[in-house]
């Protein structure tokens, strides 16, 4: 097989990871979607007190479609909170859009590692269409260099996955700080605010842990070919 008899023993655990850390996710957040909060605010509302406390009155927090597509643009400094985030008055809701505005008050302090991870993105949009060509086409006709590449630029992805995490982790951290400093949750609330944003945060984990295995897949067949 191109892929080594053994290829299945580096797939299983990141597809089995991914799979508990989407139904993880969408569990809780069903659960908490449905829990109204105290004080009334939708997640549209919620954003809009944190950055304006911040002093980022001028940044918009607008309303985009799908199922948890909510983001911070860094490119047009603006919040995207998908319909039910946007509109709705939950724990779910709230937590969710403050992890967003989290992300702007990252951007605003010049967090490194938001930095960072802003800087490669667009290498990582290449790299994500390109490692798997690469690799695919050294392995097919045997040249190892090709394979080298593929591995050289799935590191790529693998550090911006990496990078990703304290990102992640900080924005959650920002957003329940915020939340209570400012009354938006009370203390009996936090605790359902931190599982929607572990549960989300979970999703970060498994993809970077799919692709160190995708890596170390690689570079164990590139030494397997030498």
């Amino acid at each position: 097989m191109i892929l080594g008899s053994y290829w299945i023993w580096f797939a299983i655990p990141g597809i089995l990871l991914g799979l508990y850390a989407q139904i993880k996710l969408s569990s809780t957040y069903k659960r908490y979607i449905r829990q109204p909060i105290a004080s009334g605010l939708s997640g549209a509302e919620a954003a809009r007190e944190i950055l304006d406390r911040a002093g980022l009155s001028d940044m918009p927090v607008r309303e985009v479609g799908g199922h948890l597509t909510d983001h911070y643009d860094p490119m047009k400094k603006a919040l995207f909170l998908s319909s039910e985030n946007f509109h709705g008055r939950s724990l779910a809701a709230v937590g969710v859009a403050a992890h967003e505005a989290g992300h702007a008050l990252q951007h605003k302090a010049a967090y490194a590692p938001l930095k960072i991870r802003m800087a490669i993105v667009p290498i990582t949009n290449f790299a994500s269409m390109a490692w798997m060509g690469l690799a695919m086409f050294g392995l097919v006709l045997g040249i190892t260099k090709f394979l080298i590449i593929g591995i050289a630029v799935l590191s790529i992805l693998a550090f911006f996955q990496l990078i990703t995490l304290p990102v992640e982790f900080d924005a959650s951290s920002r957003a329940k700080v915020q939340l209570v400093n400012l009354g938006i949750v009370q203390s009996h609330e936090s605790a359902g605010v931190s599982r929607v944003l572990s549960a989300a945060a979970m999703t970060y984990v498994a993809a970077l842990v799919t692709a160190l295995l995708q890596l170390l897949h690689l570079i164990v067949l590139a030494r397997n070919r030498n």
